[in-house]
């Protein structure tokens, strides 16, 4: 019973874990897709989100290492997981700020949000994907 309720929580983590980087991928759609007009699709909107829904559910809450003396390296799977949510959260941010605040950025600042949001979305991609693997 207790396992039951153990995992049943985790799915339910799991799941909000996604929604929440579809939310952030919305965010970067939204503005990206505003600011670039060849991006403003739904297709667009709805890949953006799907990246996010699936870097989140993957990348975040990734199963650890040993940390022993046998398992002293660097836990690249651990690493990306950090450096790709930091980046992923980090352009939904400044999404978020830009749309709020109804600012008008450089297009370069556009193509970086745009390039951290996939870079950062990838990282925990590949993140996740390599530590379930290892299990």
């Amino acid at each position: 019973m207790r396992f039951g309720i153990r995992k049943t929580a985790h799915v339910f983590e799991r799941v909000a874990l996604a929604m929440a980087g579809a939310a952030c991928g919305l965010f970067v759609g939204a503005y990206v897709g505003s600011a670039i007009p060849t991006l403003t699709t739904q297709g667009f909107l709805l890949l953006m989100m799907a990246l996010g829904a699936v870097g989140f559910y993957l990348g975040i809450d990734t199963p650890q290492m040993p940390f022993d003396d046998a398992h002293s390296e660097i836990d690249a799977a651990e690493f990306l997981s950090s450096a790709g949510t930091l980046c992923a959260t980090l352009t939904a941010l400044a999404s978020v700020a830009v749309i709020v605040l109804r600012l008008d950025p450089h297009l370069a600042w556009t193509w970086l949000v745009f390039a951290g949001w996939i870079a950062g979305v990838a990282m925990q991609i590949v993140a996740g994907t390599k530590a379930r693997m290892r299990t």
